[in-house]
């Protein structure tokens, strides 16, 4: 009979301690951020999937997790974004009060074809809270610039359409706009969840 029960218990723990790391509270002793005191970001005013201007300023007290890339884009975009949306979902649900002052934001590099209504409808297939950004292309080139981003337009001969060469990566800014981590969005879901718990106050 005691065998029937020591697993059961062990199970029981077990549960109970993946409960706990779900949940865990901000790591108050991760120490300096990463990108601390690095020049990354600065003030943007772009334009929103609804057609509206926003600046960056309308994000002050807030968390902001920061992705370039483009609607186009034929496979890196949709993965990261997809990988962060659900990192983003299971902080969510393990702390519902931080991940609230998180807000997820696309911001696109490809202008031209990254309208206000094709924006819309893309990032409503990732996270309801996801912003997608997009404006005009020197608006564009000045806000990649700031948060260190590369793109170039490539036109692959005999191709439909051109594609656009950029840097991936996606970063997590604190509430007055200071760079805080990378987000690895090319690793797994919980990775993304990690580093949220970890730097979220």
């Amino acid at each position: 009979m005691n065998n029937g029960i020591r697993p059961r218990l062990a199970v029981a723990l077990a549960l109970l301690a993946l409960a706990g790391a779900c949940q865990r509270a901000p790591d108050t002793t991760a120490g300096t951020p990463p990108l601390a005191g690095a020049k990354l970001g600065g003030p943007f005013s772009l334009i929103d999937q609804d057609g509206r201007r926003v600046a960056d300023t309308a994000f002050a007290g807030r968390y902001r997790l920061i992705y370039f890339g483009y609607t186009y884009c034929p496979d890196v975009c949709p993965t990261g974004l997809q990988t962060l949306a659900k990192g983003l979902k299971a902080f969510e649900a393990a702390d519902p009060a931080r991940a609230a002052r998180v807000q997820p934001i696309f911001i696109t590099v490809d202008p031209a074809r990254d309208t206000p209504a094709v924006m819309k409808a893309y990032v409503a297939a990732f996270h309801p809270r996801l912003i997608g950004l997009t404006g005009t292309p020197a608006e564009i080139d000045a806000v990649s610039k700031r948060f260190a981003v590369f793109a170039q337009r490539r036109d692959d001969p005999g191709a439909s359409g051109y594609l656009m060469d950029h840097s991936s990566q996606a970063m997590l800014f604190g509430p007055s706009g200071e760079p805080i981590a990378l987000v690895p969005q090319d690793e797994t879901p919980a990775d993304v969840a990690r580093t949220l718990q970890d730097w979220v106050r």
